[in-house]
């Protein structure tokens, strides 16, 4: 080899290292769990260094358990962590895309098209993409739509009672709640070892009462909830020293006590407490027969005030007029503790109508498990009612990679090899879950191409059985468009950023420039 040739291929070699280094990277991201993917998928075990063992097919549960750290997987890991966030499911597409796109993006740099055409390319198959998308979505109108419990089930893994729990309380609270912005249907689920699968109107507080001498049951509740401690004011060690502070002490304490008073005398026999309870405020409160929960959760405190209709106070508060306090109470049918689930449970309250799914599970280590299935499932049946739903199993990602390739003629130059990367990153979801159901891939993503050409059809996919082409649609297996729509939008985005990274730096550590000084002080050379 001649010197100039060599000199050549080293140039090639260090101008594409931050690319190569970064696609490596993102592939065994991709590779931890694109085979978990479809209904053949497997799981997947993760070992910490205590011997702790989790098992599962949830890729966002995979990929935040991974110990990574190079900076393009955490790009990709951060962006499927955004995609469950924001949609609650779709993690595995998401990062199988972007694996994808930025594996064929690197082969067509290293064939010598430019990373700014390629990255043209890219963008503008993307957003033809999501046109596409939302063009051929079908609309839900109703919670009955039998649709939604086949998403269910998709979503939910094959669980057939979990796919009934979350279709069950769709239904209970119909399309108008599942609409709000800020409700989430999977934040209602809850899983529990040793429970029976169980929805019902109202809200399990995940506390026990303080007292075995306190009431087990309350029928015609009536609510007051503390987002405070109920303990008396504070006063400093130092002013309980002097004779003033020492008074002062004493009147806060006679105040306190005239303050849970009023609690009693206004009929509450429910109180529950974001933090501790004074044991003077116990005592009263368990000699009043009332129901005390303290440390409860901000967020199941916030529950119990929108499924009851209280206004939460603060201590302070109670030293406002019994009138005035009267207005923060809120009131629910029944409120109880269940014994062998150590938890309260308010049903039938008088502000938002509340459902909450239970989740049973028959041991502790797979009751995290069901949760995360239960909560895809919600997530993606939640999401198909907002935005409405599209065949799945890769079917219409291979009819948009069709209609992608369409537009190749409209793209001036190499950017056209962009476009390419994306017609062949959306055969990738497909090509994975037929490769997991154990036959040909190329063979069986062409057979799909070319049949949907033939007859016309964006939902044809691959039986996972028989391996025979199939209507989607007809076998009910569906995604939900905003789940699809963040995924291919966050798959482009992610491996936009990362083919954009010319050139990997090390920072320098915290510290540093304190030891320059201290070397230009002593005298030595600054490297």
């Amino acid at each position: 080899m001649n010197l100039k040739q060599a000199g050549s291929g080293a140039d090639v070699d260090e101008r594409l290292a931050a690319l190569l280094t970064n696609a490596n990277a993102v592939r065994a991201i991709t590779a931890a769990v694109e085979g978990t993917i479809g209904p053949k998928g497997l799981d997947t075990m993760l070992v910490d260094r205590f011997g702790e063992v989790i098992i599962t097919n949830d890729g966002v549960t995979i990929l935040d358990k991974m110990d990574v750290n190079h900076p393009a997987a955490k790009m990709l890991i951060n962006t499927a962590k955004a995609q469950q966030a924001e949609v609650g499911d779709g993690t595995t597409t998401t990062t199988i895309m972007a694996g994808s796109l930025v594996s064929e993006g690197v082969s067509q740099v290293m064939r010598g098209v430019p990373v700014a055409r390629v990255i043209e390319g890219v963008k503008y198959g993307i957003a033809k993409v999501l046109d596409g998308v939302k063009e051929r979505a079908r609309t839900i109108t109703e919670v009955n739509d039998p649709i939604l419990r086949s998403i269910a089930m998709i979503a939910g893994r094959e669980h057939d009672d979990i796919a009934d729990l979350v279709v069950e309380a769709a239904k209970l609270i119909g399309v108008e709640k599942l609409n709000e912005y800020n409700f989430k249907l999977s934040e209602i689920i809850t899983a529990e070892a040793g429970a029976n699968n169980e929805v019902f109107m109202g809200v399990i507080v995940d506390q026990e009462r303080m007292t075995q001498e306190m009431p087990e049951e309350i029928v015609g509740a009536k609510l007051l909830l503390i987002d405070d401690a109920l303990e008396p004011e504070e006063i400093e060690d130092e002013a309980l020293s002097t004779e003033a502070g020492f008074k002062r002490y004493i009147d806060l304490q006679d105040e306190f006590k005239k303050n849970v008073q009023k609690i009693v005398s206004l009929g509450v026999n429910v109180v529950m407490v974001d933090r501790g309870v004074h044991s003077a405020a116990e005592e009263i409160l368990t000699d009043a027969n009332i129901m005390v929960i303290e440390r409860v959760s901000s967020k199941d405190l916030r529950r119990v005030a929108d499924h009851t209709g209280a206004r939460m106070i603060k201590r302070t508060g109670l030293k406002k007029e019994p009138a005035d306090i009267e207005k923060y109470l809120g009131a629910a049918e029944k409120v109880y503790q269940d014994e062998k689930l150590e938890q309260v449970r308010v049903i039938g309250g008088s502000g938002k109508p509340m459902a909450t799914i239970l989740v049973g599970a028959a041991t502790e280590e797979v009751v995290g498990e069901r949760e995360r299935i239960a909560k895809d499932a919600a997530s993606s049946v939640q999401a198909a009612v907002k935005g409405g739903y599209i065949p799945g199993g890769g079917s219409i990602e291979v009819t948009m990679a069709r209609e992608v390739g369409k537009y190749r003629d409209n793209l001036k130059g190499m950017a056209a090899y962009g476009l390419d990367c994306v017609t062949n990153a959306l055969k990738q979801p497909l090509s994975q879950i037929v490769e997991n159901a154990g036959f040909n891939p190329l063979e069986k993503v062409e057979e799909v191409v070319t049949t949907q050409a033939t007859q016309n059809c964006d939902s044809l996919g691959i039986d996972c059985d028989t391996g025979e082409v199939v209507d989607m649609l007809e076998r009910g297996v569906v995604d939900p468009v905003p789940v699809k729509l963040h995924a291919i939008k966050a798959a482009g985005e992610v491996a936009v950023a990362i083919l954009r990274i010319d050139t990997i730096i090390k920072k320098k550590e915290e510290g540093a420039n304190a030891q320059k000084a201290g070397a230009a002080d002593s005298g030595m050379p600054d490297f």
